[in-house]
């Protein structure tokens, strides 16, 4: 194959996706996103769907902590089936020794008062309705989270997994101009 026909090949794959993801974006499809770091030598995994603040189809930003995610009703932390967090090793958030394994993440934000992540034990299930009654069987626990402002709006959510400057790490989730974070420990 000559050199004009790989750059128009190239030039080509590179225009089909640009046109599919944009497609995808106009369709109010959420891309789906998996993350990883090696925390004190566990790599932790999340997978997750990242929606936008824009409305799908429009160019409306719509208002996301009490707006589309409502305060007091768990949230599927992210878009389409449900957040899965996988650690190689077990983990401890707050009080709770969460096992090496495969967990489904949900967040119980609220506008005063403490912020909750749910680590649910049960995978594969899409991430709405959460029927709190059936799944309290299910629930390993409810972690506080710790609630910032930030700086600058994020529009699309986000996920991150990060050291701790005093040890272990931080899970945090960032959209619009609030972080919601936990620290962690890898238990040896």
């Amino acid at each position: 194959m000559g050199q004009t026909m790989k750059r128009n090949l190239s030039k080509l794959i590179v225009f089909t996706a640009v046109v599919a993801s944009a497609a995808s974006l106009k369709a109010g499809v959420s891309p789906h996103e998996t993350i990883s770091a090696t925390i004190d030598g566990s790599k932790i995994t999340i997978t997750y769907g990242r929606p936008y603040s824009i409305k799908p189809g429009t160019t409306e930003v719509r208002k996301i902590w009490g707006g589309l995610v409502p305060y007091g009703k768990v949230w599927r932390t992210g878009a389409d089936a449900a957040t899965v967090l996988t650690t190689e090793q077990s983990l401890v958030l707050g009080e709770t020794t969460l096992p090496a394994g495969k967990y489904t993440l949900f967040t119980l934000p609220v506008e005063n008062g403490t912020p909750k992540l749910i680590i649910n034990k049960r995978t594969g299930q899409w991430g709405i309705p959460y029927d709190e009654k059936k799944e309290a069987e299910n629930e390993l626990a409810r972690v506080d989270m710790k609630k910032e402002t930030l700086d600058k709006d994020v529009d699309q959510f986000t996920m991150a997994i990060e050291p701790n400057p005093s040890g272990g790490g931080v899970l945090k989730m960032m959209w619009e101009k609030t972080q919601y974070l936990v620290t962690f420990t890898v238990k040896k």
